[in-house]
């Protein structure tokens, strides 16, 4: 099996890729980023993500190979095309991001392939995909085959998550699905309008969630009282409460942008979404307005810990840590930022930041801050030090 990943040096891509490699394909990682596809052709990810490297070096050379030149998809069988779908300034979702894309690989699409789409996209691009190759005259198969795994995770959960193929017809479906038989897991068919949705309502659903235990925090950190503490009361052995989230900020390339896309495809008819985005986007003005009641903010350099947007990761991409950053800036004599993981020229090293530092904020929940011992204030609304979040 003969496979190229267009987008394939990304976050979503290069797993991917590997893995294919690693199960037996033959792939190919095409990408306009030269300098990515310089790291990974040398066997460096350009990002952090568990047990890659090391799958990468055992293929590369192999079964694996990156390139910049798109006449690489050329004499490939199927074609994975992963390409950013990011949200504008009006945080509009641009539903030609994909379209766009493809036209620029068109002259070296060919008749016979099968075209899976990983993007995440707006609900209908699907078939406007299936029109532009009809267009075209050229004779491919196309499914909408979305990525549900988390950052961080995916070489694990690409083995073990059921892959949703969206297909029009049994023949697509039983193509795709032979290329993730590959990995090992199960296959779901549904219409690629279903699958689309699919994967708007999954993220959708976790950024609801997170906002949903964000707002529980702040009723409960304006009465003074440990979020953390009734949390742990309410999900102690009742199932019911078992998936209510801790207090954290919820942000990253895909639950925010996703929410945003499902409330443009409702034509701004989703105030639960619109909400979320609310309590969620609103947590840093909540944290730095509680610090200004109980501090001299304008006297005090503040530091926070963690700019990436979750914990063990590298990805900073909006992250609400650089939020905070930039509001306290605005009201404190000095912000100084540290993360062990982000590529970020103006991030000091945690020792100084400890330092110097009149006041500590986790910033991002890395694993390394969980044995803080500090004799300044620590804000911690993720309870990674296990003395609650109460603010």
């Amino acid at each position: 099996m003969k496979i190229a990943v267009v987008g394939g040096c990304g976050h979503v891509g290069l797993p991917l890729a590997v893995s294919l490699a690693a199960a037996g394909a033959t792939v190919t990682a095409f990408d306009i980023d030269s300098n990515a596809v310089k790291m990974v052709n040398k066997g460096l990810p350009p990002f952090f993500e568990k047990n890659l490297e090391d799958t990468l070096l055992g293929v590369l050379g192999k079964s694996f190979s990156a390139s910049v030149n798109p006449e690489s998809i050329l004499d490939n069988d199927i074609l994975i095309v992963i390409v950013g779908t990011p949200l504008d300034v009006h945080l509009n979702p641009d539903p030609n991001a994909v379209i766009e894309a493809l036209k620029e690989i068109l002259p070296q699409i060919r008749d016979g392939q099968l075209l899976i789409l990983r993007s995440t996209v707006f609900p209908g691009v699907t078939r406007r995909v299936e029109l532009l190759i009809n267009e075209s005259g050229k004779k491919v198969r196309i499914s909408f085959c979305p990525e549900r795994i988390v950052e961080g995770e995916a070489m694990s959960e690409l083995k073990l998550l059921p892959q949703i193929i969206g297909a029009r017809d049994e023949a697509t479906f039983m193509e795709s699905k032979a290329v993730f038989d590959l990995l090992g897991v199960t296959s779901i068919r549904t219409t690629p309008e279903e699958a689309e949705l699919a994967k708007l309502f999954t993220n959708t659903w976790r950024y609801i969630k997170f906002a949903a235990a964000n707002q529980f925090w702040m009723i409960a950190t304006e009465a003074n009282i440990d979020y953390e503490k009734v949390r742990s009361a309410i999900r102690h052995d009742y199932p019911r409460a078992n998936d209510l989230p801790g207090a954290g900020f919820a942000a990253g390339p895909c639950l925010f942008k996703d929410t945003m896309q499902l409330a443009a495809f409702t034509s701004n008819n989703f105030p639960l979404g619109n909400a979320a985005m609310l309590v969620n986007e609103g947590q840093p003005n909540f944290i730095v307005d509680r610090l200004k009641h109980r501090y001299s903010l304008e006297e005090m350099s503040i530091g926070i810990l963690g700019m990436a947007f979750k914990g063990e990761s590298d990805d900073a991409r909006s992250s609400l840590a650089y939020k905070l950053k930039r509001l306290l800036q605005f009201s404190s004599k000095a912000v100084l930022c540290s993360d062990p993981f982000v590529q970020d020229s103006t991030l000091l090293p945690l020792e100084e930041v400890l330092e110097t530092a009149d006041l500590l904020i986790i910033g991002a929940p890395h694993r390394v801050y969980a044995e803080l011992n500090s004799v300044k204030p620590v804000i911690d609304i993720w309870n990674i030090l296990g003395k609650g979040s109460v603010l």
